[in-house]
């Protein structure tokens, strides 16, 4: 799924991403807006991980809706 898709279906996403990353707020869903740089820095912030762990998580997780 690449980028535009995203923020595209940024709001359809929501429910799914809570259910994976359950330390994501309301806020934070706000502050991403479907940008995918800004979702690896929340995952970075709220979790700890890496960059490239982040976007791999990211990556791993808008694969396995297909």
């Amino acid at each position: 799924m690449n980028k535009d898709i995203v923020e595209g279906k940024w709001k359809q996403l929501k429910g799914s991403v809570q259910k994976k990353w359950g330390d994501i707020t309301d806020d934070d869903f706000d502050r991403i807006a479907g940008n995918r740089e800004r979702f690896v820095g929340v995952l970075q912030e709220k979790y700890g991980k890496r960059k490239e762990e982040a976007e791999k998580d990211i990556d791993t997780y808008l694969d396995s809706l297909h």
